[in-house]
């Protein structure tokens, strides 16, 4: 297929290769041109326009601001030339999406929200878990980008925001794993046992996942530095999903603990660390440190 992807951080980047590896022709477009030096095989073009274009388009920008701005306010879906279908696979609110699926309508641009779970490493293998919802037929035709990007594609329906919505529970979720595991591990520091000791113990036995044994494992080691999703960005998340959670009468209160310890995290300079850093909240409260 002919595809372009506007926004190439981190996960982007692992992404178009994933496309690349599978034999698709890839445009790329970056807000900074230095986002796609070192990319083999891709067409680095001048406009998010040219990469707005083709069978598809595949959107992955940090935030709702980035894609209203190059999206709407950029004026992409108002020009002659336009994608097959948009698949639009950042991380955004339900209301954006909710927005876009209706300009899109609008427009006539077939509109899928697919987001992902998994870190960069992940997204450069093309193991990504994602999460799709939108037309069945745009869906569908989507598919073979879906496959090279992603071990599995997990199907919502027919309303993109759903999509939107599944991400931001399963962002919860993590961020509430981490905080658990902070604090877990700042309660038997304070009993003169390492968090390490316990965080092996735990991770692989009781909560022996892919969430728990990698974010325990960074937790363990203090390392937080290359940022593989960054703690800013998970309070976005968070903040999005006490959005989300307000429009539709849902109360979260440890959504609310979550993003008050994030924001202590990010006053103490961590917000450009790995989400992982939020661990390192407890023990800085604690008596122990």
């Amino acid at each position: 297929m002919d595809v372009g992807v506007i926004g190439l951080g981190r996960m982007g980047r692992g992404m178009a290769a994933s496309l690349v590896r599978a034999g698709h022709r890839v445009r790329v477009w970056n807000r900074s041109p230095a986002g796609g030096e070192g990319l083999e095989g891709v067409v680095p073009v001048a406009t998010a326009a040219e990469a707005f274009a083709g069978d598809a388009a595949i959107t992955m920008l940090a935030d709702d601001a980035a894609l209203r701005a190059v999206i709407v306010a950029g004026g992409l879906l108002d020009g002659g030339t336009r994608p097959g279908l948009h698949l639009s696979m950042s991380t955004i609110s339900v209301a954006l999406a909710e927005d876009l699926a209706a300009i899109h309508a609008r427009a006539g641009v077939p509109y899928v929200a697919a987001p992902v779970f998994g870190r960069p490493d992940v997204a450069a293998m093309g193991k990504l878990n994602i999460v799709a919802a939108g037309d069945p037929a745009a869906v569908a035709r989507a598919q073979p980008l879906l496959d090279a990007m992603g071990a599995r594609t997990w199907a919502f329906g027919s309303e993109p925001h759903r999509a939107n919505a599944v991400k931001l529970a399963g962002n919860f979720m993590l961020i509430s794993a981490i905080e658990a595991m902070g604090e877990a591990a700042a309660l038997v520091e304070g009993h003169g046992v390492t968090g390490a000791d316990l965080l092996d113990l735990l991770t692989n036995t009781l909560f022996a996942s892919p969430v728990y044994k990698n974010y325990g494992a960074l937790i363990a080691d203090h390392r937080y530095e290359p940022p593989g999703f960054a703690l800013k960005l998970g309070a976005k998340d968070i903040g999005l999903a006490l959005d989300a959670a307000g429009a539709a009468g849902v109360p979260m209160p440890f959504a609310d603990v979550l993003r008050d310890t994030l924001i202590a995290a990010m006053d103490h300079g961590d917000a450009d660390k790995d989400l992982a850093a939020l661990a390192e909240v407890a023990r800085r409260r604690s008596r122990t440190v």
